[in-house]
């Protein structure tokens, strides 16, 4: 089937970062892929056969995000995300997830993450596992807000451990918030780019967005809420016991975790990978993997994800 499909390349002021010097790189896109790759004013256009042309997409939008961020393109870039992009892990790409306040498109954009996200639609407790980099705090708050958004859920219940701290939060000054904030800093950056910080705000108050150290989640249930545990690396087999049993009628739960960056204290065991470990093959569970190929930030994050893994 043949398709076609328009990039914006409007925040890209200088052309030839990405382009590369004679439209190099776009060439290797075609080439390799077998699409046409052309430029019409603020935009890139691509056309083909339907898979190739989600594969091109997938490589465009990867380079595109660090040209935008100052990178020169270079020819090794774009091998590497060519070469990612034939790893096919999942059907087409799913129709855009959310549109953040400021009307930008917000779509899952590997095979790894098209699989998270359906996981988190599918399942009641979603596992994503993975190396920085991968959009698994990304993507589970954007599908919380979706899921508030949809009236799928009544409130979103975002928690963290609080492990410089040793969860002990009660001898830090200041009130909750205030002593927990530094800790949440990456889901509050997603929610305020998908709601705007007056809107985050307006929902803490009314209590439809609640922000709380893992510790605090001892003795509650959560019913009808979307629920996610992030950083749970840094959480102990008991302690994520005590959160996974917190599961309320109504509600879905998303648990991340990067197992390689785990800052428990000595004598402390991770109980993340023993946990996804031990109920993967529960009716409800899924575990999603995600590795440097759902890499999304600069092109070199891949390559050190790789360095370090090797």
């Amino acid at each position: 089937m043949t398709a076609q499909r328009s990039i914006d390349l409007g925040e890209l002021t200088d052309r030839v970062r990405l382009f590369g010097e004679f439209d190099r790189n776009l060439s290797a896109i075609e080439s390799s892929l077998d699409v046409a790759v052309h430029a019409e004013g603020d935009r890139l256009l691509l056309a083909g056969d339907d898979a190739a042309v989600a594969r091109a997409e997938q490589v465009v939008l990867r380079v595109l995000e660090a040209a935008v961020d100052g990178a020169h393109i270079t020819p090794d870039d774009v091998a590497l995300a060519l070469s990612d992009a034939r790893v096919e892990r999942s059907t087409a790409l799913p129709a855009t997830l959310l549109r953040s306040h400021r009307g930008r498109e917000v779509r899952p954009r590997t095979g790894g993450q098209r699989g998270f996200v359906r996981a988190i639609e599918e399942a009641t407790l979603t596992f994503g596992i993975g190396p920085a980099g991968t959009g698994k705090t990304y993507l589970a708050v954007v599908m919380a807000v979706r899921a508030l958004k949809r009236r799928d859920v009544a409130r979103i219940v975002l928690s963290r451990p609080a492990v410089e701290a040793g969860e002990r939060l009660g001898f830090l000054p200041g009130d909750l918030r205030e002593k927990f904030d530094p800790y949440m800093r990456p889901l509050f950056d997603v929610l305020g780019e998908m709601l705007d910080d007056t809107a985050v705000n307006k929902h803490m108050e009314r209590g439809t967005l609640e922000v709380a150290p893992l510790a605090f989640m001892r003795g509650r249930t959560l019913s009808d809420s979307f629920v996610i545990l992030d950083e749970a690396q840094n959480a102990t087999d008991d302690q994520l016991k005590m959160f996974l049993t917190r599961l309320g009628s109504g509600s879905k739960m998303v648990v991340t975790g990067d197992v390689t960056q785990i800052d428990l204290p000595l004598g402390q065991r991770s109980g993340l990978r023993s946990a996804a470990n031990r109920l993967a093959s529960i009716d409800g569970v899924a575990v999603v993997e995600l590795d440097e190929s759902d890499v999304v930030r600069h092109p070199l994050v891949a390559r050190i994800v790789r360095a370090y893994n090797s």
